[in-house]
């Protein structure tokens, strides 16, 4: 009796099941073309990382995630298709609740736009040095919604990409080299071309200075109770907190080997005697 119910079913419906099966074997086959196309976009930015086209990591993780929801959206609505489903209807309905869920989530949504120009700008990468508003620390990670940073004193901050942003950024890692300067105030008294000779020998034995663009030293201002010479010189990024350090420590000390002095502070104070008062 079972046999026979499912031999009449069968071939009651023989042309539904054809079709159904036709269906199931298309949505298989749209299935794995897109599991295909997953695995093709995940190698070919896995190949491109490790060349030396010059693309950021950050930017190619962003990619991987896009190209996967993108093909599983477009996946579904395709399969749906397939089974007879108004996908216009459907697309009408998710755009609506695209916008009604955009509304509620305004604030991350932000974030990931932030993070979108942030990336496609290129304004940091993992390992620059950048500050903005009151922080600034190491990039240690960086998505669509926040960017880690490690400050130099070792505390972890996590900030949403909206408010770096939207704040004006300092990216000390960003360029291969960097100017510092150093003002010495020297005696009224003292000369100023003995101090021009002592910062001229500093800089010629300073290896970690660039020649070009060449060092200057200058005259910057006459203050009130010293002569200010400013030292001006470049510098690889990666050695500028070395030479920079060294050379503050390293300044002084000729500087008061040439027998020039750092003066402090003065200021004259005129006592007038009223003599009115004695009367």
């Amino acid at each position: 009796m079972p046999t026979n119910f499912i031999i009449n079913f069968l071939t009651a419906h023989e042309a539904e099941l054809i079709s159904l099966s036709g269906k199931i074997i298309t949505a298989g086959i749209i299935v794995l073309a897109c599991r295909l196309l997953l695995t093709i976009v995940k190698r070919i930015t896995t190949k491109v990382s490790g060349t030396k086209l010059g693309i950021d990591e950050t930017l190619l993780s962003l990619m991987r995630v896009v190209s996967k929801y993108a093909l599983i959206a477009i996946a579904i609505i395709m399969i749906l298709g397939v089974f007879g489903v108004n996908t216009t209807g459907l697309v009408a309905v998710l755009g609506a609740a695209g916008i009604a869920i955009g509304l509620a989530l305004k604030d991350t949504l932000g974030n990931i736009a932030a993070g979108l120009v942030l990336v496609l700008l290129r304004s940091y990468r993992k390992g620059d040095f950048i500050e903005f508003g009151s922080f600034m620390g190491t990039v240690k990670d960086f998505d669509l919604f926040t960017t880690s940073l490690e400050t130099p004193d070792g505390v972890f901050i996590s900030a949403p990409n909206s408010s770096i942003w939207a704040s004006p950024l300092k990216n000390y890692s960003r360029n291969s080299k960097r100017r510092m300067e150093f003002t010495i105030g020297i005696s009224y008294d003292d000369s100023i071309e003995t101090a021009y000779q002592t910062l001229r020998a500093v800089v010629d034995a300073e290896e970690r200075f660039l020649k070009d663009p060449a060092p200057q030293i200058m005259v910057h201002s006459l203050g009130d109770s010293s002569v200010n010479i400013t030292l001006r010189a470049w510098a690889e990024s990666s050695v500028y907190w070395d030479a920079y350090w060294f050379q503050m420590k390293n300044i002084k000390e000729k500087i008061e080997a040439a027998g020039l002095s750092i003066p402090f502070p003065q200021r004259s104070v005129h006592i007038i005697e009223d003599k009115s008062c004695k009367n």
